[in-house]
């Protein structure tokens, strides 16, 4: 038999042993929370961050369908136009002070290709003035890039510019 079935108060014991054990668990946390620093932008960097989602255009037009057609389907299937689900692939670029710093294509998500993608890039780069150029295409109906925007902008040390795009808005500066 042990000494802890025999009967013995060994309440004072356990609140000791608590107590020990909450001592050593919250000096580590404390210790974690403040002495390691990290940093993730040196004195003096500064951070682009581009961060949208968005769909591109369908790859074709809906069309208006004719009524042979129409009369081919059965009657529950017959609406007056045939629109494709499939989007265009998104292309993006972006250039400070004539370089680029960014340039990817993103191909529509989803079975029928027919999503929208999520874009997050974050770049660091010198605090300063600089001539900043983001373009966008996002229909293969068109030639070219059918979103631009270009700034001159100053970014401060240490500090994050974060690059947005709504459809209605184009892009923006927050």
């Amino acid at each position: 038999m042990s000494c802890w079935s025999e009967g013995v108060d060994n309440k004072p014991l356990r609140y000791v042993l608590q107590a020990f054990n909450y001592t050593i668990f919250m000096t580590l946390v404390w210790y974690f929370a403040t002495s390691p620093s990290v940093r993730v932008i040196e004195d003096d960097e500064a951070m682009i961050t581009v961060a949208f989602a968005h769909a591109g255009e369908t790859r074709e037009a809906c069309r208006t369908l004719s009524q042979e057609e129409l009369m081919k389907l059965p009657p529950n299937m017959r609406k007056l136009d045939d629109c494709p689900r499939e989007r265009s692939p998104i292309i993006i670029e972006a250039t400070l002070d004539g370089k680029i710093i960014y340039s990817k294509t993103y191909l529509p998500p989803g079975i029928f290709n027919d999503g929208s993608i999520n874009l997050y890039y974050n770049s660091k780069v010198p605090a300063g003035t600089h001539n900043f150029e983001i373009k966008m295409d996002d229909s293969v109906r068109r030639e070219g890039f059918n979103h631009t925007f270009a700034q001159e902008i100053t970014i401060a040390p240490q500090q994050i510019l974060l690059v947005e795009f709504e459809p209605l808005k184009g892009f923006f500066i927050k």
